[in-house]
């Protein structure tokens, strides 16, 4: 009879165990696990897109890596580099995949600020494959309200009245991109206008279901004015002996930067956006990190290396994956740097800009 209930026990608590794993719950070993780390921390948070863009840091020398734990299909590890003890996850492809990333990272974790780095295809000409940029902004640029055809830059959008919507940023009239077009003669185009939106945040020091709006979202300004000192690094330029830039690389501060869940290769929209915003690196990832920063209220940079000229018209060849690897190293290069210079300069947070 005692071994029966033995048994019962055990499959109860087997099947609360299997209960817990499949509904997302945490386990009491991964909460214990959760708990450990926590006491050792805090950590610096490194988020990352991709396996190739982990991958030249978890090779670096810089880098001793020490344990990890799995969550909710993300793997977090956490390691350190130099003195500073950090912890690494991939988010995957695009703006949802990043944001609940960075989510659980800040939720479970006893994280100080967040690194978000990769690559990264540029809206700006002046700039070249291989160089990397560190933005002061960012902002989500593919929230929109997409305007009934008929209707122009002084009808009101739906739901405008309510706050929901605005025409404060602007707009991009499809229209003005039309082609083949007789001189002289009319023309339009049924798709209209889209207007852009700013993103409904909702700050952990805030009310609950009190929403604000942000759409640029600044980075953190300590971390900004320390990437002052990254300004003369030296890049790598050449993918092998035979395959290299035309330009030597280099890092820039730009003023902004904008994300979207959309593969940018369109020349038009490209010159649209810098010359409407002035946004040089454009993304998939790195304004969910912001936003997500912003309403966590943790100190928050993105350093993204150039891969191509998005919608093409570079002197190198402008396929991404051609220097893809090129720029996930300097990416790197950059990001170990910026690691090293906080360990030896960090203080808090002097505070949240966003509009």
């Amino acid at each position: 009879m005692l071994a029966f209930r033995v048994l019962c026990v055990l499959l109860s608590a087997l099947m609360l165990l299997n209960a817990q794993q499949g509904n997302g719950a945490l386990t009491a070993r991964t909460q214990k696990m959760i708990a450990k780390v926590n006491e050792d921390g805090p950590y610096l948070g490194l988020v990352i897109p991709n396996l190739f863009e982990m991958d030249p840091l978890l090779e670096s020398s810089s880098y001793t890596a020490t344990n990890t734990i799995d969550i909710a299909g993300r793997r977090f590890r956490f390691g350190t580099i130099g003195d500073k003890k950090v912890i690494l996850v991939m988010t995957g492809l695009s703006m949802i995949n990043a944001g609940i990333t960075t989510q659980l990272l800040l939720s479970l974790f006893n994280v100080e600020g967040v690194v978000h780095y990769g690559i990264a295809g540029t809206a700006n000409p002046s700039l070249n494959i291989g160089d990397v940029t560190i933005p002061e902004y960012w902002a989500h640029g593919a929230l929109w309200s997409w305007q009934r055809y008929g209707l122009g830059p002084d009808d009101e959008l739906p739901l405008e009245s309510a706050g929901d919507y605005t025409r404060n940023i602007g707009y991009l009239k499809f229209a003005n991109y039309t082609v083949n077009v007789t001189k002289g003669s009319p023309y339009d185009n049924l798709l209209n206008n889209v207007w852009y939106q700013p993103e409904e945040v909702f700050p952990v020091d805030g009310t609950p279901e009190e929403r604000q709006h942000a759409f640029w979202v600044a980075v953190d300004p300590y971390y900004y004015e320390i990437s002052k000192q990254l300004e003369d690094l030296v890049l790598e330029g050449c993918i092998n002996s035979t395959t290299c830039l035309t330009t030597t690389p280099k890092v820039t501060r730009v003023q902004r930067g904008t994300s979207a869940s959309i593969y940018l290769d369109n020349a038009a929209y490209r010159s649209f956006i810098y010359n409407k915003f002035n946004v040089s690196p454009v993304d998939m990832e790195s304004a969910s990190v912001a936003l997500i920063c912003l309403q966590q209220r943790k100190p928050f940079i993105a350093i993204r290396a150039l891969s191509d000229l998005a919608g093409g018209g570079s002197a190198d060849s402008n396929e991404a994956d051609t220097f893809t690897s090129l720029a996930a190293t300097n990416s790197v290069i950059v990001v170990l740097k910026f690691i090293e210079l906080l360990a030896v300069n960090s203080k808090p947070s002097t505070g949240y800009a966003y509009y």
